[in-house]
């Protein structure tokens, strides 16, 4: 069976194309669209504009699916949209004028289907689950392979670009103190996981995915490689800071590994040194699968929805 899924997130949309055969599930092929969908949002209300944008995405998917033949498909949005005031006439616009029905997943869900397809394969059966998406970020701890505590947490790395940085591509020194301050009176302020630590994290989302392509570069490490030292993060962020005058090699390597993050990596990173230290994780596992996976194997497999 082939299953298309769309996330709609806060900085990227992407369409991936499955293959599910039995509780096999295998990714064909995937469309994504950067698109920084947060940066739509004035006041509280997602803009004409940011609704016209996802409308000429998603039928640009839509007419792709039709001339496939595929007709099974989940799509979905999270923080971005579901920040909105008007989040529910939003999404039934888009709706409406895509002929592709839009849930609104709310942080609770987004949390345990980031939890479901990252753990799916993962050895470990316990630790911290982290999901820094553009508008907000997921955080899980599990035991024995079990949700013990979860949370969403409203700070993300587009919207930490738009609000600290303006209209540069690099934070300066003071923007980044600026979002340090901001992520730890955050996280401080999560009651849930006071008594909580764990010297891993297992990182899922844009972030992780564009540090861990810099972080392998910068300190030679194979292409392959999915862990990465916390102690590190400091040391990144200060090297890429907008008052350091970058010279041609560092340039070349932000161009090389996080060309359409060069924005949002580092207030992400911001937001994954906070998490580290509060945790006393002392590395970060990146997993490629989350939120969408995890729908998959939860609602469809699972639910045997063939």
């Amino acid at each position: 069976m082939l299953y298309a899924m769309i996330d709609i997130g806060s900085n990227t949309i992407r369409m991936a194309i499955y293959e599910i055969d039995g509780d096999k599930v295998e990714m064909l092929m995937k469309k994504k669209n950067l698109v920084g969908l947060a940066s739509y949002v004035k006041d509280g209300y997602m803009s004409r504009q940011g609704i016209d944008k996802v409308v000429d995405i998603l039928s640009e998917y839509r007419y792709f699916l039709d001339e496939l033949g595929i007709n099974r498909v989940t799509a979905f949005t999270t923080a971005a949209i579901r920040n909105a005031t008007n989040r529910n006439d939003t999404a039934e616009e888009i709706s409406y004028r895509t002929g592709i029905n839009i849930h609104v997943m709310n942080g609770e869900d987004e949390a345990i289907f980031d939890f479901i397809g990252a753990t799916h394969d993962l050895p470990d059966d316990s630790g911290l689950l982290i999901d820094i998406g553009g508008g907000s970020t997921e955080i899980v701890y599990f035991a024995n392979r079990e949700i013990k505590v979860k949370v969403s947490l409203p700070i993300g790395s587009l919207s930490f670009h738009t609000r600290y940085t303006g209209n540069h591509i690099l934070p300066s020194g003071l923007e980044l103190n600026e979002m340090y301050a901001e992520a730890e009176a955050t996280v401080s302020a999560i009651e849930e996981f006071r008594y909580i630590s764990h010297g891993q994290i297992c990182g899922i989302g844009g972030t992780f995915k564009g540090a861990m392509a810099l972080y392998n570069a910068m300190y030679g490490m194979p292409h392959k490689n999915m862990r990465m030292e916390t102690r590190r993060i400091h040391d990144i962020l200060q090297r890429f800071k907008r008052d350091h005058e970058l010279i041609v090699p560092e340039k070349i390597l932000l161009m090389r590994t996080v060309p359409e993050r060069m924005h949002t990596f580092m207030p992400g990173l911001v937001i994954a040194d906070v998490l580290a230290k509060r945790f006393g994780s002392l590395q970060i596992i990146y997993s490629d699968s989350g939120v969408r996976e995890g729908y998959i194997y939860s609602k469809i497999i699972d639910n045997e929805e063939f």
